[in-house]
């Protein structure tokens, strides 16, 4: 088998056991859940900041760093937004009119 077909592979079974799990959570833990996924990320982002930094020339590297970068980014601010919003839902009421009200 070629490097790409395991690849590819890897990123359907990757995928439907990550469908398959997120499935099964409970409503209550998603926000912890997401929490945990924004530091992945931002591990992810790290990596892919040290990849670009490290790739001298190499377009190729260049390339994925870039693309995961974009990605991980993207992951991280969309989760500190669907956190922020769940974490309001549970706010009590006074403290969200004094927020309208500013």
């Amino acid at each position: 088998m070629s490097f790409i077909t395991e690849a590819l592979w890897v990123l359907l079974l990757g995928s439907l056991l990550g469908l398959e799990l997120i499935g099964k959570v409970p409503p209550t833990l998603h926000t912890p859940l997401m929490s945990g996924a924004n530091a992945i990320s931002g591990i992810t982002m790290l990596a892919a900041l040290t990849l670009i930094i490290k790739s001298n020339d190499n377009l190729p590297l260049l390339i994925i760093g870039s693309i995961s970068l974009g990605f991980a980014l993207f992951n991280v601010i969309g989760g500190f937004f669907v956190t922020d919003r769940m974490l309001g839902m549970f706010s009590r009421k006074s403290q969200k009119n004094k927020v309208n009200h500013k």
